[in-house]
């Protein structure tokens, strides 16, 4: 694929767009409240289309549709399993989240919620929970470098090493300079964008008439949801990416900046139109490039939403279509590294190193945290052989399992202790990464769902054993009448 002007000029257009909205956003950051958490005053709209665009990532454009289009719609039960997840997230976390952030003295952070929530006096909360976003948070946005590396190099013929600088560079730059409000409007446009880019390439694909013809010659099973490679373990491990929800800081940290509670049913319909829409336009872009690429297949199939975007259209439409893809790659790192920004800044520059510190000096942090972050989860994505969906599916099944547990009991029972949730992080957390380097039989499960139960099974048993104060308690009820 050869480079091209259109093409060229399409990328500077929107590259410079999402600058200028990192720079306006930076005059409007005056705090570090407003760089983490944008003064709580994001509406309905942008917060439900940040959600989906933090959510989604590139996967919804490269790993998704690549996994279609070598296996056909099997891979559709991950998607099953996403919506069904992110509406019940929606439906009994986000509420109950945002009221409790604000009502335990305005948490700002996850690890700063559980530490107020538990009266955590000597910070061992606070401490464990976010080590652990900061280590799976690093392979989250390595996902995304290498992403963004693939579509550097496969646009622009660069190098794969000197795509993974440039991708990574301009995906900081913006995150560095704005915060949160940059964040989440560069997220609203970014939503926009990839859901107008998996509409149009399929449905552009599918209405050439030798793409038609293809259709009769297609092998059946690439259009059923189950095939003779489909077993149980394999179809309970995709169902089971909906449990990440519960646990994704980068998704409940949007739950926490809405401007009010009241706003969450609209936002929440917002986000799933747009979520179930975008996941049928991945599915059918997967399918569009079985049929297109039949006589040449393509070398890495996670390129297929590129290809099919620069053979369908003029290089103008197309530029602006595998822009898209960097949206979906910017959306979900910058959002990555704004909480391991807002946890260096918080739970540990503030919390250990300087309590006193003031909002210039903690946002000043918060940037230098972006940027070391950032260069570790490059370091990561050095290797060329990399999978975007490989590296998000140990990320999200971290989360999911040393935090989704932790979420919902927090905002659920009120007898859930400090030590409980201290022991659900870390069984959840060590479980996926055990789990992973097991192979064969029951261990090709999907290491969240093992990690996510034995993670609340840990939590239940030591809140049992060590109940929590009789003041937390009074503080849940407390809570609960603000609902």
């Amino acid at each position: 694929m050869t480079i091209e002007l259109p093409i060229l000029i399409t990328f500077v257009g929107y590259l410079a767009l999402m600058m200028g909205i990192g720079l306006w956003a930076y005059k409007a950051t005056d705090s570090v409240d407003d760089y983490i958490l944008g003064g709580r005053g994001m509406g309905p709209g942008v917060t439900a289309l940040s959600v989906g665009a933090s959510d989604m990532s590139g996967w919804l454009l490269l790993g998704l549709p690549g996994a279609v289009y070598l296996g056909g719609l099997g891979e559709a039960w991950i998607g099953f399993g996403l919506v069904f997840g992110a509406w019940l997230n929606w439906l009994f976390v986000a509420k109950r989240l945002r009221v409790y952030t604000e009502f335990t003295d305005n948490a700002l952070t996850l690890p700063d919620f559980f530490e107020k929530r538990f009266e955590d006096k000597n910070g061992i909360l606070k401490l464990v929970s976010a080590v652990t976003i900061l280590v799976f948070f690093t392979f989250y946005a390595s996902s995304g470098m290498v992403g963004g590396a693939i579509l550097f190099e496969k646009v622009f013929g660069l190098d794969y090493t000197l795509a993974l600088i440039i991708g990574s560079a301009i995906i900081v730059a913006y995150t560095f300079v704005g915060g949160f409000f940059a964040v989440s409007w560069t997220d609203f446009f970014q939503g926009c964008l990839m859901l107008v880019a998996l509409l149009i390439v399929p449905i552009a694909i599918f209405s050439q008439p030798e793409t038609q013809a293809g259709l009769d010659s297609l092998d059946p099973t690439m259009l059923s949801l189950f095939s003779e490679k489909t077993t149980v373990i394999g179809l309970v491990s995709l169902l089971a990416w909906g449990l990440g929800y519960f646990g994704q800081p980068h998704i409940l940290s949007r739950f926490m900046a809405i401007g009010s509670a009241s706003d969450i049913t609209l936002s929440r319909r917002i986000a799933m139109s747009w979520m179930l829409v975008a996941l049928l336009g991945a599915l059918a872009t997967g399918l569009a490039g079985t049929l297109y690429f039949v006589a040449e297949p393509l070398e890495n199939p996670e390129t297929v939403f590129i290809h099919l975007a620069h053979a369908a259209f003029n290089p103008w439409i197309g530029g602006l279509l595998i822009a898209a893809i960097l949206s979906a790659i910017m959306s979900t790192i910058d959002s990555q590294l704004l909480v391991c920004s807002s946890v260096i800044t918080e739970d540990f520059y503030k919390k250990w190193l300087r309590p006193q510190a003031q909002s210039k000096e903690l946002m000043l942090v918060g940037r230098i945290g972006v940027l070391v972050i950032a260069v570790i989860a490059g370091v990561i994505a050095l290797n060329p052989q990399s999978s975007v969906l490989g590296l998000v599916s140990y990320a999200w099944a971290g989360f999911g399992a040393a935090f989704g547990p932790v979420v919902l009991m927090s905002l659920f029972w009120r007898h859930y202790s400090r030590n409980g949730a201290v022991a659900t992080i870390i069984v959840g957390a060590v479980t996926v990464v055990v789990w992973k380097q097991l192979s064969g039989g029951v261990f090709d499960l999907y290491e969240i769902l093992p990690g996510f139960i034995l993670a609340t099974i840990a939590g239940v048993i030591v809140s049992k054993v060590n109940a929590p104060s009789p003041r937390i308690l009074a503080q849940f009820t407390e809570f609960e009448a603000k609902l």
